[in-house]
């Protein structure tokens, strides 16, 4: 059977040789639910990234790193604001809209929720722990493992995620320290934090476009977890056969 092709972004260090990649660990989640992960670099222009795109059976937009201020709205400085990229921001929000409008399936991990709803027209928490100071701790980095279990999220009834999770309540790590706001429109709220953060949307209606606010790649080992990955393999193999 052909394996589908899940195309997720990149992100670059700053020295000069300007390297490009990605976290193993979202490469051996794909692979695992089997799919053929693709790299799709920074550094190129729309038409590449285009030609890329229209040969994606399917998207994953990772985490790691902030949103730029301009793109939320934010008069900076913003002290807790950690690595940004425009030139990250410009792919990711390219393929958010491609894939929502196209109906291609995209899964949004941590950040790539985040985008997800900023692209469609939503905002953030800049900051969770100033702006809102009865939340919860949300940012368990550095300091502990990445699977380390931070808080439960109550998942909403009759909703793909949790069709596909098959469990109104999972345990979840938590690796950030900005949040969905207001969700964009079109986009519905599936699952909350105890302390009301929003952890994750979907697309009604769509194949398959889901952002998820932990970051499921660290907790492979957790049959529901890498239920999420197996979900976008299938919907992005559905054309394939």
């Amino acid at each position: 059977m052909k394996r589908p092709v899940i195309g997720l972004t990149s992100r670059s260090t700053n020295g000069p040789t300007r390297l490009t990649g990605v976290s193993r660990a979202y490469l051996a989640a794909l692979e695992g639910a089997g799919a053929a992960p693709l790299i799709v670099p920074l550094g190129l222009g729309q038409a590449s990234w285009r030609a890329l795109f229209e040969r994606l059976d399917g998207v994953l937009i990772p985490g790691g790193g902030d949103i730029g201020l301009q793109r939320l709205g934010v008069e900076g400085p913003l002290p807790s604001l950690k690595e940004t990229s425009e030139e990250r921001d410009v792919l990711e929000f390219t393929l958010v809209r491609w894939a929502v409008d196209e109906g291609r399936p995209i899964l949004g991990i941590c950040r790539g929720a985040q985008v997800m709803n900023v692209a469609l027209g939503g905002d953030l928490y800049g900051d969770i722990a100033s702006e809102s100071p009865q939340a919860l701790k949300h940012n368990y980095f550095p300091g502990f493992p990445r699977a380390h279990i931070a808080h439960p999220v109550s998942v909403s009834e009759e909703t793909m995620l949790a069709n596909i999770l098959g469990a109104p309540i999972v345990e979840t790590n938590s690796l950030h320290h900005q949040a969905v706001k207001t969700p964009a429109p079109g986009l519905e709220v599936v699952a909350r934090a105890p302390d009301g953060i929003i952890e994750a949307l979907e697309v009604p209606g769509h194949r398959f476009a889901l952002g998820v606010q932990w970051h499921p790649e660290w907790l492979q080992h957790r049959p529901e977890m890498r239920n999420l990955f197996a979900a976008l393999v299938k919907a992005a193999g559905v054309d394939n056969g």
